[in-house]
């Protein structure tokens, strides 16, 4: 992991954004910038951190290890489900397959938790929800404590810049989010990845939560996943060693991902409505270390990189592909 010194000095580079006029037709996703060549995809992993369906920091290095870490993932399930990916270019850079993205995300959960209006453990707790987005939950369950097994809470695909809705497997399939077919075979891809992510992580002591999924259709037709898998932005992760202490404790369980700052800010009075609290660089430094952690400890791998201009870089690893 970096030093504190040295994330803090990458501070005034953080990749806000792109604006490559020479790459194709760009889109700005929450996290990503999506620029497309015909059946090619080129996607840029920022440092933008998104929470509460907005965007709340800039993380110095957090696209480099977000990047990392979907890099080690794809190449450990492809034997469970295909994937788009290409190549990485640069160690913010993914060129995958150009896919049509099919209007769902498959979130899988194999604990009740979260903090906001729209978790699992709010509806349950607060709202008194025991049919959670099609599956039926007992009475007596604990916050951070295991479900029975894994379910699926899917939700909507929303436009940029609006919420996603919380669906049942019955209500996507009648909206024509996806036919009951391709129902059948997302949740069969999400629970297997999930199950290997959960078997993969538990060999280097860390707990994954809960998790999502998107899924696309290549050319030829064939579903595979896009975007990214296991990352702590699209995953929630717990240290294995001091979660039954915390538990005990009556305290929330050690995180290694986005989490950390979405507590903070809970911890603010800000969920997600109002003015956002300024975030200090202390925050943000501790932040990128815990995304840092969570390299380390999913893959077992020191993180390493060059401080320094990104955008330069990407300039110069990308000039093979302007058009």
């Amino acid at each position: 992991m970096l030093d504190a010194s040295v994330i803090a000095s990458q501070i005034p580079h953080v990749l806000k954004g792109t604006n490559f006029t020479n790459l194709g037709s760009r889109y700005e996703g929450k996290v990503r910038d999506n620029y497309t060549q015909g059946d090619r995809r080129i996607l840029i992993t920022t440092d933008r951190l998104s929470a509460f369906d907005r965007i709340i920091a800039l993380i110095p290095f957090k696209g480099e290890v977000l990047n990392a870490i979907t890099k080690f993932w794809f190449e450990n399930t492809k034997d469970i489900c295909p994937n788009y990916i290409e190549s990485y270019p640069d160690p913010n850079v993914i060129v995958g397959t150009e896919c049509k993205p099919l209007m769902i995300e498959m979130i899988v959960r194999g604990y009740i938790t979260g903090s906001t209006t729209t978790s699992i453990w709010y509806n349950y707790n607060e709202k008194g929800v025991r049919n959670f987005c099609g599956n039926e939950l007992p009475e007596g369950l604990k916050k951070n404590t295991r479900l029975p097994h894994p379910i699926i809470t899917p939700t909507t695909k929303a436009a940029h810049g609006e919420h996603d809705a919380n669906v049942t497997p019955q209500e996507a399939v009648q909206m024509g989010l996806v036919t009951q077919e391709e129902w059948d075979q997302l949740a069969n891809y999400a629970l297997g990845l999930y199950a290997r992510g959960v078997e993969v992580a538990a060999r280097q002591g860390v707990i994954l939560v809960d998790t999502k999924y998107e899924f696309g259709r290549m050319p030829d037709g064939k579903i595979v996943v896009i975007d990214e898998i296991h990352t702590p932005d699209s995953s929630r992760f717990w240290i294995a060693d001091t979660y039954e202490a915390k538990m005990a404790a009556g305290e929330e369980p050690d995180n290694i991902n986005k989490e950390f700052l979405r507590l903070w800010l809970s911890n603010q009075g800000y969920r997600g409505e109002g003015e956002m609290p300024v975030i200090p660089q202390e925050i943000l430094v501790e932040t990128a270390q815990k995304y840092m952690q969570a390299y380390e400890m999913i893959t077992g791998q020191k993180f390493e990189t060059q401080p320094g201009d990104v955008e330069a870089r990407l300039a110069k690893n990308l000039e093979p592909y302007f058009i």
